[in-house]
């Protein structure tokens, strides 16, 4: 690969390189569940509708704003709650890690990795420098990652920069790939999500950097795949969000592949 053609890929991990349908989003529907006393379980529908908003990347938050808005339905808003969201997030995050911080067995335990070690050798082969930003905790990015033998990525994680769609993290690991590999600050990059929020921040990352060429690359979750309805649905939702490319999983993205999209 010529210099004049080099790209940085970056994915996002959740919905990407790992199945969070059985974890992080079953951790949102049982913490909403709880904080409504049984009365609401969020379908996996309902949080797909939360998360087109592009603005609930943060799956505490989300289940806040959930619970909240069953409770707007029956007339009470948020200043008649009594719902304190470091407790909300210490419930979720029982469910997810499990309650021993030492020796996680919580529904973390349970994930399906979406992409093979294979993959990744495939981009670096083809001199294509490649990283991470997520939304989820460091801790929680790396268990994943190490999982699939990567040691000390290019990763940005929630401790690190803002949510999405802010581009602060997105920036800053595409700035970590590009000292890293020397690359100009004009090379092209793709980000690779699964979330209306992920396409936005390649927007907002976009106005901040039009010198170089920026290209939001939608993944569909393994959750919306069950039926052609669905998956037509979200792919258009991804594509409205500003998706140059949707794929069913990561792994359609090859070098030949972006080469195209550049």
């Amino acid at each position: 690969m010529t210099q004049q053609t080099r790209v940085i890929a970056v994915f996002d991990i959740d919905g990407v390189v790992r199945d969070v349908s059985a974890s992080y989003r079953r951790a949102i529907a049982d913490t909403v569940e709880y904080f409504t006393v049984g009365a609401y379980r969020p379908t996996q529908a309902d949080i797909d509708r939360l998360k087109s908003e592009g603005i609930w990347n943060n799956d505490w938050e989300a289940s806040q704003e959930l619970v909240y808005r069953y409770f707007e339905t029956r007339g009470k808003g948020q200043s008649q709650l009594d719902l304190d969201y470091p407790t909300l997030v210490a419930y979720f995050q029982s469910l997810y890690q499990g309650t021993d911080p030492q020796n996680w067995t919580g529904y973390i335990c349970d994930e399906t990795l979406l992409v093979q070690p294979t993959y990744l050798e495939q981009l670096s082969a083809a001199g294509i420098p490649w990283g991470f930003f997520s939304g989820a905790t460091r801790d929680e990015a790396k268990y994943v990652l190490e999982r699939l033998g990567v040691v000390s990525p290019a990763l940005i994680a929630m401790e690190d920069a803002p949510g999405k769609p802010d581009p602060t993290g997105l920036l800053a690991v595409v700035h970590q790939l590009e000292v890293q590999h020397q690359l100009p600050a004009t090379t092209p990059v793709l980000y690779a999500g699964d979330t209306v929020a992920d396409m936005y921040t390649v927007i907002k990352a976009a106005a901040l950097q039009p010198q170089r060429q920026w290209i939001g690359v939608g993944i569909l979750p393994p959750h919306v795949q069950a039926t052609s309805d669905r998956c037509h649905n979200y792919t258009e939702t991804l594509k409205s969000a500003g998706a140059a490319i949707v794929f069913g999983n990561v792994e359609e993205l090859t070098p030949a592949q972006i080469q195209l999209l550049i």
